[in-house]
């Protein structure tokens, strides 16, 4: 190549232009740097109150000594137990006086707008990048989750924070808070007794407290965080797993116990000496709600009352008293459904048209109050015409009086205690091939069916296990 004059002359004339961008862009970090360290007044300050909580405790986040009127992002991020990294932001501007206060201030965008004191929690998602089909839940609870707050300059997105975007996301101060589903004193207590296999969770204190049966979904396996929870609140829990655990004989991807299994595990509560054995709830979500209801109408125990959040009055497949169920779920397809991207619905494999009479739980039978909650938006089970149902049945047996149903409108299947991030979507399954499944809710809508229903939820539990009959 010849090295010309006029290219030579060229090459200067560029690198003397470069040298003013990078001089021009020195000047305004610099400048950045000086309004938000000036040695004239403090640095940005944030603060979260309490910075240990339970899961369902609201948190105070504050933030002082900025400039005022300018625009701020508040982020918060937590990884999970998996190593995934969830993140939300939110924009606000600072009042006159350079302050911020979310239990007072709206969001003007960012993972969600207006006044939402706790959005940062319940609007947390997977980071831009992630795995599809994540889904947050905590496996070990006697481990908090840390979210970490931190406030950045400038209105910030999420694909800003991964160093893609503009300038804007200095960071300005930051915080870390822990949030618990187990309290202070709360024992957890494994449980491989009599076949049963779960885990117990005691209150603190000698004794004796009302109890919970606590019963999830065809997502198999043990899941505590909702009993750690309710023992945290003064209720003795026992986590029950019944499907897809490898301490339960038996193919993995069946129900291999029946109505013995069941009663054994709640007169297991009835016989512990720190519960009261006559003040026993029985709660499930899904496929729990038909377990609970089968317990509450068709076995020899008496539960004080009962929660179904979402789930079906009956099984599509034979249930056996003894043995189960001998089919898998994934073995009779007739009923599941998928939208343009693949994902699968099970909604119509619970629509009470599609399930055989003789299934139904004797929902006649039974002798205690129902709470029975709705979430309009459930896209895994036909939850508002199970409803129908129930209400009907125990209608026509004249005990219309122990029926009580909260329906929430954007809500989906999963309603889980407050604040937790809901996964509209997320993995089901990878054998024989990747499936993703819709549960539904709106991110907003179902934050505050969560808030709302949980708190219903304890005061029902409180009326009932610990009021006279």
């Amino acid at each position: 190549m010849t090295w010309t004059p006029f290219y030579l002359l060229e090459c200067q004339l560029r690198a003397v232009g470069q040298l003013r961008v990078s001089l021009h862009r020195n000047m305004c970090n610099r400048q950045a740097q000086v309004r938000w360290r000036s040695g004239s007044r403090p640095a940005p300050l944030l603060t979260a109150r309490p910075t240990r909580a339970l899961i369902d405790e609201p948190i105070s986040i504050d933030a002082h000594h900025l400039p005022s009127h300018t625009p701020i992002t508040v982020r918060a991020n937590l990884t999970s137990e998996d190593g995934d990294l969830w993140e939300a932001l939110s924009h606000y501007h600072t009042d006159a006086k350079g302050a911020l206060n979310l239990m007072r201030d709206p969001s003007m965008g960012g993972s969600y707008v207006g006044c939402e004191p706790m959005g940062l929690f319940w609007a947390l998602q997977p980071v831009p990048g992630s795995r599809e089909g994540l889904r947050l839940r905590k496996r070990d609870v006697e481990t908090p989750y840390a979210v970490h707050l931190s406030l950045l300059e400038g209105f910030v997105s999420p694909e800003d924070t991964r160093g893609k975007g503009s300038e804007e996301g200095q960071e300005l101060a930051k915080t870390v808070v822990d949030r618990w589903y187990m309290a202070p004193g709360v024992r957890r207590i494994e449980v491989r007794q009599n076949g049963v296999v779960g885990s117990m969770f005691l209150p603190p204190g000698p004794g004796p407290f009302p109890a919970v049966l606590d019963l999830w979904g065809m997502g198999g396996g043990l899941v505590e965080y909702r009993s750690a929870l309710l023992a945290s609140h003064g209720m003795a829990s026992l986590a029950l797993a019944y499907f897809g655990h490898k301490d339960i004989p038996g193919p993995l991807n069946r129900i291999n116990v029946g109505d013995s299994y069941f009663q054994a595990a709640f007169q297991l509560l009835q016989k512990h000496p720190q519960v009261c054995e006559d003040r026993i709830a029985v709660m499930g979500l899904s496929f729990g709600v038909y377990l609970s209801l089968r317990i509450a109408s068709q076995l020899s125990v008496k539960p004080r009352c009962v929660v179904g959040i979402n789930g079906p009055l009956g099984s599509f497949n034979t249930f056996s008293t003894e043995d189960g169920q001998k089919e898998s779920f994934e073995e009779n397809q007739r009923h599941w459904s998928y939208d343009e991207q693949g994902y699968v619905s099970f909604r119509e494999v619970s629509s009470p048209s599609n399930i055989p009479s003789e299934n139904y739980a004797k929902v006649e039978d039974m002798c205690c109050p129902l709470l029975y909650i709705v979430g309009e938006d459930d896209m895994s089970a036909a939850s508002l015409e199970n409803a129908d149902e129930i209400e009907k049945r125990l209608h026509t047996a004249g005990k219309s009086h122990l029926f009580t149903r909260l329906s929430y409108p954007g809500a989906g299947h999963l309603i889980e205690p407050p604040y937790a991030p809901n996964a509209r979507v997320s993995l089901w399954t990878t054998r024989p091939r990747q499936l993703m499944t819709l549960w539904g809710g709106h991110l907003a809508a179902h934050a505050a069916a969560q808030k709302d229903s949980w708190q219903r939820i304890l005061g029902f539990l409180e009326c009932h296990l610990r009021g006279e009959k």
